[in-house]
Parts: structure tokens; sequence; C-alpha cells
């Protein structure tokens, strides 16, 4: 059977004085016959060529279900007297949250489950349901959800009474898809953010519970197409930051969520090419920011007094640093250094790294922790360890497993290899490859290998656990992730050299491979 080909209808485009042709813009036309005869033709080409690999491909197929767990379900993260977590049945299409209240987690195995929001049930006969931006009211009387049908980014914002079960009056519509939805620490009032008709978001808005959309107060108004804006709250609750952000600027206004009727106030005026994020710790904001610190520097302030800043650790350009996590007794930061995620303690005006026994792997803080916690959260996997949650006493330091993510089936970890090794471009440039195989993948000679790369938006490709990749594995084909330029694997120096008059670099990578 011979490939079908597409016949040329050569269509000229002029813009900005800049002539090109595309012979294949009729195919633009989906309800064209010809289009779909041509897309048919395609299907049953690959169909053909594929037909000898059915087998093999039914093999990796169900082996891959097989790997799916009956059910699975999140470490619960307390906040205040509950302890709150989602959990997914293999049956399932969505997945469940849930709560229980208990006082500390030793109580939790006898504590009785609450469904706060079941999904399948949400989501009835319908096609489609997304959810985000779930938020529980301080007093966690309400959970307030944002719901979406048609697959665009305006959804609507529900708010449930976790008391009686029922869905209140107030709905809010054409609410963002995230970082859009935050209470007042009263619980009588909801902030959340919508969108213009370009479908980004630009206005926040106050809602007071129980009254009318029309009666809402209008906040903030970004004007600037570039901008977008987006709400969250510190980690304290205290505040709620208001956050316009472009590519490269950025603008933070202060909420007080315990007096939510007063008017925002300016954490620091936007200034081209600056970027910050703010954080609020006891007395004092803390700052990241990237003035004057390619990889970003942290600062601390008093909470009346923003501009007397002063630095809390001495900036190190080999710590990208990307995330601040104040708990009431000890302050975290996430951020990477060599070319993996990282956490941080601050001590003393210095940065301690949480150290782990592999050379490659994944690190990141579980969201939403309570800032009065005597346990921190950390989320670590790695290419051959599956996703596994650590408490790690805040006084002490003594780290405790609480969940690794159950694999179905014989998995021995020990017969899996990863490693990372560094691979010259044409140009002299060291690009960080990382690799997974089964250790007997090279015992005959070379071996198959699939490689994939991504550099774009800053974006990094980092090692995660997945069993659906063991079938795959355990045929002898070598897993290959470049981690090339464009992405911010080694710090933004990394992501700048693949964007605008460097875009090019991602793609022109072009190497020779050989496992020793």
């Amino acid at each position: 059977m011979n490939p079908p080909i597409a016949k040329k209808i050569p269509q000229t485009f002029e813009l900005h004085e800049d002539i090109r042709q595309d012979d294949y813009y009729w195919m633009n036309d989906k309800t064209n016959p010809e289009v779909i005869a041509y897309l048919e033709a395609e299907n049953s080409y690959y169909n053909e060529v594929m037909k000898p690999l059915e087998n093999s491909t039914t093999e990796l197929y169900e082996a891959m279900v097989a790997s799916i767990p009956a059910s699975e379900s999140q470490v619960p993260v307390q906040s205040g007297p509950y302890f709150y977590y989602i959990r997914q049945e293999k049956e399932l299409q969505y997945p469940i949250y849930a709560r229980k209240h208990a006082i500390d987690r030793a109580q939790l195995a006898s504590a009785e489950e609450e469904i706060t929001l079941d999904l399948n049930t949400l989501a009835s006969d319908d096609d489609y349901l997304s959810t985000t931006d779930i938020r529980i009211s301080n007093d966690h009387r309400y959970l307030a959800y944002l719901e979406n049908r048609d697959g665009t980014d305006s959804y609507t914002l529900f708010v449930k009474d976790l008391h009686t079960g029922e869905i209140l009056q107030d709905v809010l519509p054409n609410v963002y898809i995230y970082s859009s939805v935050e209470w007042s620490n009263c619980g009588k009032y909801i902030f959340y953010v919508i969108l213009n008709d370009l479908q980004r978001p630009h206005q926040l808005w106050r809602h007071e519970i129980g009254t009318a959309v029309t009666d809402d107060v209008l906040l903030l108004e970004e004007t600037d197409v570039t901008f977008n804006l987006f709400i969250s709250k510190s980690q304290s609750s205290r505040f709620i930051f208001a956050t316009s952000k472009s590519t490269t600027t950025t603008e933070v206004q202060l909420i007080d969520a315990d007096n939510p009727l007063t008017a925002p106030r300016l954490f620091d005026a936007r200034r081209e090419g600056v970027e910050y994020g703010v954080e609020h710790w006891e007395n004092d904001f803390i700052l990241l920011t990237n003035e004057n610190a390619l990889n970003f520097t942290l600062l601390r302030c008093p909470v009346e007094n923003l501009s007397a800043r002063t630095p809390i650790v001495s900036y190190n350009e080999a710590y990208f640093l990307k995330g601040i996590y104040p708990f009431k007794h000890q302050v975290y930061v996430t951020g990477r250094a060599n070319g993996l995620e990282q956490v941080w303690r601050v001590e003393e005006n210095a940065l301690v790294q949480l150290e782990w026994d592999e050379a490659i792997y994944s690190v990141s803080m579980i969201q939403e922790q309570d800032y009065e916690t005597t346990e921190v959260l950390i989320q670590y996997q790695s290419y051959i360890t599956p996703k596994t949650t650590i408490s790690i006493d805040i006084e002490s330091g003594e780290r405790h497993v609480l969940q690794e993510t159950p694999v179905t089936g014989d998995y021995d970890r020990t017969q899996y290899v990863q490693q990372q090794v560094w691979v010259p471009t044409a140009e002299g440039v060291n690009v960080p490859v990382l690799l997974h195989y089964k250790k007997n993948a090279l015992d005959n000679g070379p071996a198959p290998l699939i490689l994939s790369a991504y550099g774009s938006y800053g974006y990094s490709s980092d090692p995660f656990f997945s069993a659906y990749r063991l079938p795959v594995l355990d045929k002898g084909v070598i897993l290959a992730t470049a981690q090339v330029r464009g992405g911010s694997e080694l710090g933004r120096s990394w992501y700048f050299n693949g964007k605008m008059q460097h875009k090019k670099t991602p793609s022109q990578i072009s190497f020779r491979l050989r496992i020793i």
C-alpha cells in the first residue's frame, strides 16, 4: 500500500512585507470532503503499516493497564482541624475530594471520611468535565470550585455548603481557569478573576456570599494586554496577592484577608524586566526577585515598611530560586541546582539543601500545608523510585516516609538504571541528557532508544516515575530526555539562550550518544 500524497494548491500570504506560500492551506477547511477523504486515507495507511505490530501493541497496552492500581489516595494534608486529600478509584473517571476530622496524623486511621466533592457525581452523563481551584473557607464550612464543560478557559464558580451539602445560589460566570479564586478569612467574601474578550484574566472582583452578582465590586483591572492577572493566598492566610504578570515583568498588590473591604495596596510598581514574588512570614514579607540577580535572590521587609529591604541570604548564581514556603517556625525555598529540582531550609542567613540518596531525582513541596504545622510534607520521585511523600519534623529534621505510590505486579527497582550524561553540541555547549533503561538492555550490543526533548517557556523536563514505562523498558528500550536550552534546568541563562534571537538553538542539537 502506497502512502497517500496530498495535492498542492498554492496559497500566498503577505504580512509585514514578508511573502510566504502555503501549498496545503486548503486543508484548513475541516468541512471540505476532500480534506476528510485525505485524512481517512492517512488513517487507512497507518492501520496497514502498523498491522504487523498489532500483537506487540496489544501486549504493551495490556501491560500498561495492568500496572494501574485499584485505587490511589494522596497523603492527607492538615488544614486546621481537618486533613484534606484526593483519592482515585480505578473504575471511576474522576477523582474524589475528601477530608477527615483529626487532631493529628495518628488519628486518621480511625477518623470517618467525609466526601467534600465527588466529581463523578458532578459529571453525571456529560462527555466532559473539568474542575480547578478548589478553595475551602477558613471556617471549613464552604468549598468554592471552578467548573467547565466546554474545554475553554472560561469557568463557572460554584460554592458548596459542606454542612448541608447544598450548592449555594452564588454562581459566578466567566472566571479564569486557575489562580483566580480566594476566600477572605471571615468567609463572607470571595475574590475572583474574570476573562476579557481575548480570554485573558484581567479583572479582580469581590463577591459577598448571599448577594447578587450584580452587586459585586471591581477591585483591580489589568489594561495592558501583555499582562495577565492572578491571585493567590499567603501561606499564613493573612494576605491575598493580586499579581499582574507578563513574560518579563511582575507587579503585586496586597489585599488584607482579615480586612477584605480595604483597598489593595501596591507592593512594588512594575518595572520592565523585574520579576518578583511575595510571601508573608510573621511580621515580614519575603521577596523573591530577579532585580540585579539573574537566578533570583531572597529579601525581607517589615509588613509596615515595604521599602526597608534586606537580604535573607547571599545571592548565589548556582541556585535558581523559584518558590518560598514560610511556616511559622521554618522557611523553605524551592528551586534548581546541578540541573535538578532542590529544596532548601533557611538557617542562620544561609540556604541548607536537603540531601537525597539518588543522583537523579525530582523533589517539591506539597501545596496548601498549614502555616502552623509541625511537619513539612515533601514529594520525591525519580525514574526508578515511585512518587513518595516524606514528612520532615520541623524541629528535629527527622524524616518519615508516609506513602510510596504502589506499583502493581513484581517491580524490582534494582533491575533498572538511571543516569545523567553531558553531551556536547556542535557549538561546544554541554547539554544534560537523562537516561532510563533496564540493566540488561545493552548486554547484546546497541539497543533501541527513544529520545525526547522540549525547550520552551522555561519549562524543565525533570525525571518522574511512571509504571506505564516499565513494559517498554522491559523490552530493552532506552528512554532518553535531552534537557535542551529553552528550559530552565540550568537556570535562567539556559532559558534565555533558547528564546528570541537564540530560539534556533534548542533544535540545533546533534550528537552521538554512547552508553558505557
